[in-house]
């Protein structure tokens, strides 16, 4: 290193991918058809996400999906630099939220990648009248080091501890399990219908750090 220059590192980063899936258009309306039908069925489907797979349905639409989802992980593994080959599986499971639902601060313990597929996100104009900085529907992400913008000044990246985005219908986020995150309410008549998932890897000693 050259006296007298500065070296920046970025530690402890946190890579959040958005993507918008090609073909999303069309088969949306074919997966919203199949999760409302599979929710009136089940009164628990959203809240009970641990019975069953999503992903492992036979119906075409569902297996367009789990393909999508399978290149954008091995996407987010190339962009943050994992050149090598990964063994995973999808756990995966529907969200119908009506007017009023939202969900609570949480993380995805044993996953290494979580994620939301949007399936159909409701317009904005139909909340009812209220606060101007309500975003009904969006999803908020935490900064993972507890108190890091104690000391932060104005334009330093550390003074805002929450990441909001407002998705649309088609998009795929990916985010590490271990983020704190929550689910803005839903104030439309219509259901914001996502798909949630997890990355659970099948361990092999090639994944173990040096």
């Amino acid at each position: 290193m050259q006296p007298g220059t500065a070296k920046f590192s970025q530690l402890w980063p946190t890579t959040l991918m958005r993507l918008q899936l090609p073909g999303a258009e069309q088969a949306n309306v074919v997966l919203a058809d199949v999760i409302e039908k599979m929710n009136a069925e089940r009164s628990d489907m959203t809240t009970d996400y641990l019975s069953g797979n999503f992903l492992q349905h036979p119906h075409p639409a569902i297996n367009w999906l789990k393909s999508c989802l399978d290149r954008a992980i091995l996407d987010y593994a190339r962009g943050t630099g994992v050149e090598y080959d990964l063994d995973w599986h999808l756990q995966a499971w529907p969200n119908v939220n009506g007017f009023g639902d939202y969900h609570n601060l949480h993380n995805h313990p044993h996953s290494w990648l979580s994620g939301t597929y949007y399936v159909r996100v409701p317009s904005d104009e139909a909340a009812p009248e209220g606060r101007s900085d309500r975003t009904p529907n969006a999803i908020s992400f935490f900064d993972p080091r507890p108190q890091a913008n104690m000391l932060a000044i104005k334009n330093d990246p550390q003074v805002d501890p929450e990441h909001r985005v407002q998705p649309s219908g088609g998009d795929v986020l990916i985010w590490p399990g271990f983020l704190h995150h929550l689910v803005h309410v839903n104030l439309s008549q219509t259901a914001r219908i996502s798909v949630s998932f997890n990355v659970i890897l099948r361990m092999k000693p090639d994944y173990v750090p040096d």
